[in-house]
């Protein structure tokens, strides 16, 4: 499988560096910038998303050589081509090209935008070779000429017909060398498992053959290995005369569904007969889909080197080589292999602290050498807190802010941003600094070593001691109360793993305590002890009312303690009436016979049962208060904005669908 390399590996010591590959997390992109990495160390992939590049992840990449861009976001690209300077620039970042896909705004904003936002960056000293599509051909598909007309059929090949003519105009206008790759039927190594080519390879290295389409629909199969080559070509004969065209990346032959079948069943000697028709044809699947490559032949001298046959054997031999099964590829995505943490801060009168919480969260994160994401959360708070964070937003892309309508509780302001986080793992932190960034390092090593929540414990707090011992008291109490084991002074800054983020987020309560919540869904987990310092800006937003409603909320949340209190004094002081009455009844009768018939027994008796009986109907109505909460189902949080770096969704429905988006 990684013999390839050498027989390009001459173009690749003659590239212009550094060298940028984005959308090195796709299939295409992976495979080329992981050939250029072997051979030269100024190479960068560039990705939006390190949550989902599972590629990258068992790809052997230092974490200096992944960096994360949004190309829809003009200041994140300006930010790493000031700090990198590449002079050759691949980019194979696309949104649209798989059904699953189906976000149509994000289909122009990624293919025409991204690329704009690129090109805006490139110098005449660069060279830009942009991944186009055979798609752009549309309907006329039967090997078209790059001067035949194009006639996309789809909003993907709309877009990509759209950067083809971006590119042209920069050639023309800004002398910008760039060049368009339209690409064929690209398979191979690291291909989405649920393509076709991956699906019958697995099946074929079980004499198998997998659910098929009908025979007569068409491809252009290309190898990855020749597709990476025509990029180098590009990259390294580029001239004047070339640049802003586009060119045709395929091998010319129409191959059938049913003619690559055959090849298989040869090549693997499966003696199954196909079942045509086991699967449903696509939209955009044509009889006569197949390309023609002469006119980058003839500019370029790229020939593809492997057969149908051959590229099948080599898909064979990588399957085998790294244990491939398509059912456990998402075991692929490793969160432990270059992870991405998500810091989450509930924000109410923070304004002065965020920026001193910003830059010790970043400087945390680079000891570390992991990828960030941090998310504000402003709960509708009545200083410039917004107005901070957005400034934080237009510098780091890796920035989000949340805004609320209303206060609703640093429980929802958390919920809030979990539900959005893209991090392998997120941190939950109050605004105010209390919960020290440096603290971090100590969560994560526990996590590495495979706890799924690590809980800080505040083995010391920074406060007077009489509140300080409240607090203690607390706790020792709730532990005792509760009906699962809760931590003792563990509050709600942890770090936590994405599969348990993801349970939490899916619990329907409507009103929730979160260090509660994190004890009952389980998993493995560990406490890590920090002295907890005094707030640094401001005076608290607690208080004694405040606090009493915490403790409620944990108790009548996570104990039926004072109900069966209830029950237990319930039968006692019934047991001993009882026994009162058969005393008074023998008292006056035998022993004492003058005893007094004194109200103030009365009395006494009545306030006291009373009393009793108003605390047990009160602890009652706590719990019917939390039942009818619960019964109403209203939205734990309501969003006004959500600001990713530089980009701001207002309203509804572009929120509604930017959090559908991140959740998938």
């Amino acid at each position: 499988m990684l013999d390839h390399i050498p027989v390009y590996r001459e173009k690749i010591e003659q590239l212009k560096g550094p060298v940028f590959v984005f959308g090195a997390s796709g299939f295409i992109g992976a495979n080329l910038f992981n050939d250029i990495f072997r051979i030269r160390k100024d190479c960068y992939a560039l990705t939006h998303d390190a949550t989902k590049a599972w590629r990258l992840k068992l790809l052997d990449v230092p974490f200096e050589n992944i960096v994360h861009c949004d190309i829809t976001s003009s200041s994140s690209v300006q930010e790493v081509f000031e700090r990198y300077k590449p002079q050759t620039i691949f980019n194979l970042a696309a949104y649209g090209a798989y059904s699953k896909q189906s976000n149509v705004h994000l289909t122009y904003d990624t293919n025409v935008l991204g690329t704009v936002n690129i090109l805006q960056n490139c110098t005449r000293e660069m060279v830009y070779i942009h991944a186009g599509s055979s798609s752009e051909y549309g309907f006329n598909c039967t090997s078209p000429k790059e001067t035949d007309r194009v006639e996309p059929n789809s909003h993907y090949a709309v877009s990509k017909v759209s950067a083809a003519y971006l590119l042209e105009y920069y050639a023309k206008v800004a002398q910008l060398k760039t060049l368009n790759l339209r690409l064929y039927s690209i398979y191979g190594y690291w291909e989405e498992p649920d393509r076709l080519i991956p699906k019958l390879v697995e099946a074929a290295r079980k004499k198998q053959l997998p659910s098929l389409v009908s025979p007569e629909i068409s491809r252009d199969f290309v190898f990855v290995e020749d597709c990476v080559e025509a990029f180098l070509d590009a990259a390294l004969k580029i001239d004047a005369t070339s640049s802003g065209r586009s060119y045709n990346i395929a091998t010319g032959r129409k191959t059938t569904i049913g003619d690559l079948v055959d090849t298989s069943r040869e090549a693997f000697g499966i003696m199954q007969e196909p079942k045509w028709g086991s699967m449903s044809n696509r939209k955009w699947d044509l009889a006569e889909w197949y390309g023609d490559p002469t006119a980058f032949e003839k500019d370029f001298g790229w020939l593809p080197r492997t057969s149908l046959e051959a590229g099948l054997r080599k898909t064979e031999q990588w399957q085998e080589q790294i244990g491939y099964e398509s059912a456990v590829i998402p075991a692929f995505e490793n969160p432990k292999l270059n992870p991405v943490i998500t810091a989450i801060i509930a924000c109410y009168k923070d304004a002065q602290a965020i920026p001193f919480m910003y830059e010790r969260l970043v400087k945390t994160f680079n000891q570390l050498k992991v990828r960030y994401e941090i998310i504000f959360v402003n709960d509708n708070s009545p200083d410039n807190q917004e107005e901070v964070i957005n400034a934080i937003c237009d510098k780091d892309p890796n920035v989000v802010g949340i805004s609320h309508s209303r206060n609703f509780g640093s429980q929802s302001a958390f919920l809030s941003g979990m539900e959005i986080a893209t991090g392998d793992s997120v941190v939950l932190m109050d605004g105010d600094l209390q919960d020290p960034p440096e603290i971090i390092p100590s969560f994560y090593e526990k996590w590495m070593e495979g706890y799924d929540v690590v809980y800080g414990v505040r083995v010391q707090r920074e406060m007077k001691p009489h509140i300080h011992f409240f607090y203690k008291s607390f706790y020792k109490i709730f532990q005792g109360l509760s009906y699962i084991p809760i931590p003792r002074d563990a509050g709600d800054f942890s770090l936590i793993d994405r599969k348990v983020v993801k349970e939490l987020v899916n619990l329907p309560e409507t009103e929730q305590f979160l260090r509660g919540l994190r004890a009952w869904v389980g998993f493995k987990q560990t406490g890590v002890p920090y002295v907890r310092p005094e707030r640094m800006f401001g005076v608290s937003t607690n208080n004694w009312t405040k606090n009493i409603w915490w403790a409620k909320k944990a108790i009548f949340s996570f104990s039926f303690a004072p109900l069966e209190l209830m029950s237990y004094a319930g039968f006692a002081l019934t047991g001993l009436s009882i026994l009162g009455i058969i005393w008074q009844i023998l008292a006056k009768l035998f022993f004492f016979p003058d005893t007094p018939r004194g109200i103030s027994t009365v009395i006494v008796l009545i306030v006291f049962f009373g009393g009793l009986t108003i605390l047990g109907i009160s602890f009652l109505g706590e719990y019917i208060t939390k039942i009818f909460e619960e019964t109403k189902k209203r939205p734990k949080y309501i969003r006004t904005r959500i600001r990713r770096g530089a980009k701001a969704y207002k309203t509804a429905e572009e929120i509604r669908t930017l959090v559908e988006q991140l959740r998938k």
